[in-house]
Formats: C-alpha cells, sequence, structure tokens
C-alpha cells in the first residue's frame, strides 16, 4: 500500500489504500521505512509523502485489533517511534500534502517532515476520547508547544478536530491550499527545493532539529550557525552561489 516512484531528483512516496483512510498496520509501517530507505539510497534532493484519496491517513488500521491483547508498546515504541525519527532525519528536505483525516500516526508522519501543506477542509486533532485512548506519535508535544496546555487539553478532552486553516492560522504547520491545490503546491515546493542548494538546507534542518530538541540558547545556536557556514564554504553549491550572484545569472546547484 505504499507506492515509490522518483523523477527528477525528487521521491514521491504516497499512502495508497484510500478504501481504509490510508491507516497503517505493522506491515504498512515497515513499507512506509523501506520507501525511504530507497529514496536516500537512490541520492534524491527532495521527497514528498501524499496520501491517495479524500485523507492524507486516519492513523493507525485498528480494524483487526483486539483490545484485550494489543501490544501498544510494540507499535507505537517499536514500530511507529523509530519509523517518526528516520523520517524526521532524512538527508534531504521532506515535503508532505494533508488533505482529509491527519489524525494519530497520520499527524505524527506529518511532524515528522520539514514541510507541510495543508488543505482547507483537513481534520487535524485528537479523536481518541472515543477510543478510551490518548493523542500519540508526538501530538502532545506539537499541540503544546505551539498552542499551549489549555487549547491542548481542550482539543485532547473534547475531540474537536481543526480545519486546515485553523492549524495553520494556530502555526502548527506551514500552509493551506484549496483542497484541490494541495497536491500540486507541494510538489511545485519540492521540485524547487530539489533545484536549490540542498547541502545549505541540510544544514539548517539539523539545526533546527537540535534547537528543537537540545533547547539551544541563542548564543549555542548562533556558534553553531557559524560552524555550518564556515563547513558549507567548502562546497561547490557555495561556490556557484558566489559566482552566479556575482555575474549576475541564475545559480545551477547540484547539492554537493
Amino acid at each position: 500500500m505504499i507506492d515509490l516512484t522518483i523523477a527528477d531528483d525528487v521521491a514521491h512516496v504516497t499512502l495508497n489504500a484510500p478504501s481504509k483512510l490510508n491507516s497503517l498496520d505493522a506491515a504498512a509501517l515497515a513499507e512506509l521505512g523501506t520507501a525511504y530507505d530507497a529514496a536516500e539510497n537512490a541520492g534524491v534532493r527532495a521527497l514528498v509523502l501524499r496520501g491517495e484519496g479524500r485523507a492524507f491517513c486516519a492513523g493507525r488500521d485498528i480494524s483487526a485489533v483486539d483490545p484485550r491483547d494489543d501490544d501498544v508498546m510494540g507499535y507505537l515504541d517499536g514500530l511507529v517511534t523509530p519509523l517518526l525519527q528516520r523520517m524526521a532525519a532524512f538527508p534531504a528536505p521532506t515535503f508532505a500534502a494533508a488533505q482529509g483525516a491527519c489524525l494519530g500516526v497520520g499527524l505524527g508522519l506529518l511532524i515528522a517532515t520539514d514541510v507541510v501543506y495543508v488543505a482547507e477542509k483537513a481534520k487535524i486533532g485528537s479523536p481518541f476520547a472515543a477510543l478510551g485512548a490518548t493523542l500519540d506519535s508526538g501530538g502532545h508535544a506539537l499541540f503544546y508547544e505551539r498552542l499551549g496546555a489549555h487549547k491542548t487539553l481542550d482539543l485532547i478532552y473534547s475531540g474537536r478536530l481543526m480545519s486546515g486553516d485553523e492549524a495553520v492560522a494556530s502555526g502548527l504547520f506551514s500552509r493551506v491550499f484549496p483542497d484541490d491545490d494541495v497536491q500540486q503546491a507541494t510538489q511545485d515546493a519540492a521540485a524547487k527545493a530539489a533545484r536549490g542548494a540542498t547541502a545549505a538546507f541540510l544544514a539548517s534542518k539539523q539545526l533546527i532539529a537540535r534547537i528543537r530538541d537540545e533547547r539551544l540558547a541563542l548564543w549555542d545556536s548562533v556558534a553553531i550557525e557559524n560552524a555550518a557556514q564556515a563547513a558549507l564554504c567548502d562546497t561547490d553549491d557555495y561556490r556557484e552561489g558566489f559566482a552566479a550572484f556575482q555575474q549576475k545569472r541564475t545559480p545551477e546547484f547540484t547539492g554537493r
């Protein structure tokens, strides 16, 4: 149910089980990890993640789960978390197009992606109140950081789902687009990034991850910025960017 195509240095990873809103079982999670491995091995310079049909991903596929013997830790801690960490560490800019339901593990996939474009009518939140379960896959951290404690707990207690408009206005994700436009906008952004100075983009991606995970202070992050800039001086793209500026032409970056 996971499709991978590669064209023009961009990997396109598609969750392709629209009949079940692209919900994910253990086998699908393994397929998704394999797709990211294949994309990395192919040396792509950007990646797009999308869901086929009317939903991005409705979360875990619980259609065959018996709650009396459900191995929650095996699924979440053993499968989901390592996959999200692997996605977040992908060595190129990553983009997601999110329409319809973006819930549970589906929300986690978006959290693990660099840039998320959402459809106006997307559904984002914590529907777990009706299941006797709680938000997972990084949702607590995202909501608390962007919304604060009161709004986060209101979403969790009520089970209310935010639209794409509200999610972007609240600072959860990157940009909102009409439902019919979000896929193309995401592909266009990824294609543009793939033509850019991807080594420099990766340096920024790694720094942002450290600021988030290590809670770096201002001057600590500045020191890392300085070192990253110095390292980039030795790249072909750095020299090409300066030469293109001085010669008043469009740069041609190679990612090296």
